[in-house]
């Protein structure tokens, strides 16, 4: 073989390089065209709303490869249901084209219960769906917050934040229904203004009006003699008040001894 290569001239040997050359340039490009499927292009089938087993099944029969390329959860469809796929249906893609598809979840993963207490109802609504949970039951309660979440509870128990559980699950919301819990008007006779306002505030009631007497020079050490609403009324009838009321309080610089009315009392014969 080299002594032909060598026994014909030079431009000889070039020129048959060139052809081979050549030839072998037409032969790669040829299988490329069968190696590649150069210009076979099949449409893509709808999978979504498939089970995946289902899906893979469909786009394996038809030369497509599959690649799950995410999982949501979604409470509303079934588990490791097609939700999304890429190309979408009916698009014309090269055979043996990767069809990547997105599965519903089998099970719910779990989030941090969010804190919703002294939320409004409205901005509680928004926070269970941004955390993906459900909003359940509403039940209302004596306050005088209206609409303020007084409590959060799963099947039936308080469910303290940070506690795991699992998207999609129902939220009961406790709500203030906007009336205070009645009960018996306090007495106030005799409190320093200071212990005053702090039963009232621990009885979810307000101080209203602070009426002092002319030699009263510091209120927080000043004594209740008077109040408004009584703890009874004209007829001796004990009042009742509900939490979020106002009652007026009169102070004095010294405390003074309850004058008692004894005259419906009656008097023996």
């Amino acid at each position: 073989m080299f002594r032909f290569l060598t026994s014909k001239p030079l431009w000889i040997n070039i020129l048959a390089g060139f052809v081979l050359l050549v030839v072998l340039l037409l032969l790669f490009l040829g299988s490329l065209d069968i190696i590649t499927h150069h210009g076979k292009t099949m449409k893509i089938p709808a999978v979504v709303g498939q089970p995946i087993d289902q899906a893979r099944k469909t786009l394996e029969s038809q030369g497509f490869e599959i690649l799950i390329q995410d999982s949501i959860y979604n409470d509303t469809i079934p588990p490791l249901q097609v939700m999304k796929q890429f190309p979408e249906a009916d698009n014309l893609v090269k055979v043996n084209r990767t069809v990547y598809l997105t599965i519903n979840r089998a099970v719910a993963p779990e989030v941090d219960m969010p804190n919703l207490l002294s939320m409004t109802f409205r901005n509680a609504e928004m926070v269970l769906r941004r955390y993906g949970l459900k909003l359940g039951d509403t039940v209302f309660r004596p306050d005088f917050a209206r609409n303020s979440v007084l409590d959060q509870e799963f099947k039936g128990e308080s469910i303290k934040p940070g506690t795991k559980i699992q998207q999609g699950s129902p939220i009961t919301l406790v709500l203030g229904n906007g009336v205070g819990t009645e009960f018996v008007v306090p007495d106030l006779f005799g409190l320093t203004y200071r212990d005053a306002r702090a039963a009232l505030s621990e009885a979810g009631l307000i101080v209203g009006s602070i009426v002092p007497d002319a030699d009263v020079k510091d209120t927080s050490g000043a004594f209740v003699y008077r109040q408004n609403p009584d703890r009874l009324d004209y007829e001796k009838q004990i009042n009742h008040i509900r939490q979020g009321q106002i009652i007026d309080i009169w102070l004095s610089a010294l405390k003074k001894e309850r004058i008692i009315d004894t005259s419906s009392v009656q008097k023996p014969n």
